[in-house]
């Protein structure tokens, strides 16, 4: 794993602090290991943070760890804890950190009342939201580098195990293919649980592959990702063994005009939820069955803001925000088409990180 720079980690913790000092909080206690590691790029399975509105940072974690965090957040102090929430909660308390932040979503009930408990009198923790998951939907220049190469990645493995296709293949030897082909490219594996559909299969949209064999004249989806130093890629093409039949080059059609529109339309300034909106009134004017939402962004987490759903409370899209745009038409019992492309968000045509074609292949 290449660590991040240090510079870039720094700015991005100057950003947290620079939004606690507009707030209630003097301090954010973090434990979302997601955050942990975009604020100070520390990857072990048990930390803490404590950024406070005056820009100071400490890490906390235990003794098997220590030399872990020594080496990938080597400009931060690192505390020895057994507990960390108790550990940061009391140093919060020496420092005069009445109003701590924490966030909620990254806490199991048991772990609350710890930190209530070693809170006492000293210190009010608050429930602070989603702040450090807000800052990370725009990405910055070191993050969009390693999606490019996430994507670069996907982009090739999915030309190479395209290309293997057979009848009798199933869809857990494509999934261990394309599992294969990321990782000599160098991805740590794959960013979620690889959806290889075949056929019917087609027309569920988070399908898990099995031992089901591919036959001529069957769709095949494949959605899948590389992941590379933590950042996640997503992509789905759907292709078809053998001659396609007119109903399936009718429902690829419908998908790719309504993918292509949406694509482009992904743009700064538009809301989340109107883009949405579009796809969900296009497919229900063409008598579709609208199964899931329009997309997501990607990121440290394979899904994170902005979300582009009906309920979606995300501001409008910003400049280098990350997000995916995937319809898709399913019929149940026959089969399904998805296209989805991940893109950077801009204020004119998008940057689109997926280059795999897009049309109906047949192998």
């Amino acid at each position: 794993m290449a660590p991040m720079s240090g510079s870039a980690l720094a700015a991005r913790r100057s950003a947290l602090a620079a939004a606690l000092g507009g707030s209630s909080y003097d301090a954010l206690l973090v434990t979302s290991r997601e955050n942990i590691r975009y604020l100070s790029g520390f990857t072990g399975s048990n930390g803490g943070l404590l950024v406070t509105s005056g820009g100071e940072c400490v890490l906390a974690t235990d003794g098997r760890y220590l030399t872990q965090a020594a080496r990938e957040a080597a400009d931060l102090e690192c505390l020895e804890a057994r507990s960390v929430l108790v550990t940061l909660v009391e140093r919060a308390a020496a420092r005069g950190l009445r109003g701590l932040g924490f966030e909620a979503h990254a806490l199991t009930v048991e772990q609350l009342g710890v930190l209530e408990r070693a809170a006492g009198d000293d210190v009010d923790p608050r429930a602070a939201g989603h702040l450090v998951e807000r800052q990370r939907v725009v990405k910055d220049a070191a993050e969009l580098e390693v999606l490019r190469r996430a994507f670069e990645i996907t982009d090739a493995a999915y030309g190479e195990v395209l290309g293997q296709l057979r009848p009798g293949t199933t869809e857990r030897e494509v999934a261990w293919s394309l599992t294969d082909a990321m990782r000599r490219r160098g991805a740590e594996g794959p960013a979620f649980d690889i959806i290889a559909a075949f056929g019917e299969n087609s027309a569920v949209p988070h399908h898990s592959p099995t031992d089901r064999p591919l036959a001529r004249g069957e769709l095949i989806k494949l959605d899948f990702g590389a992941k590379v130093d933590g950042y996640h890629a997503d992509m789905t093409r759907t292709a078809v063994c053998g001659p396609a039949a007119d109903w399936q080059r009718e429902i690829h059609s419908e998908v790719a005009e309504l993918q292509a529109d949406l694509r482009n339309s992904a743009t700064a300034g538009v809301v989340p939820s109107d883009l949405d909106a579009v796809m969900r009134a296009w497919l229900e004017s063409h008598g579709r069955q609208v199964m899931h939402g329009l997309g997501h962004g990607v990121g440290l987490a394979i899904h994170e803001d902005p979300f582009l759903t009906p309920s979606s409370t995300a501001d409008p899209l910003a400049p280098d925000a990350v997000v995916t745009i995937e319809p898709g038409i399913y019929l149940p019992g026959r089969g399904g088409v998805r296209i989805e492309d991940t893109v950077i968000v801009t204020a004119d045509r998008p940057v689109v990180l997926t280059t795999s074609p897009r049309e109906l292949v047949e192998v």
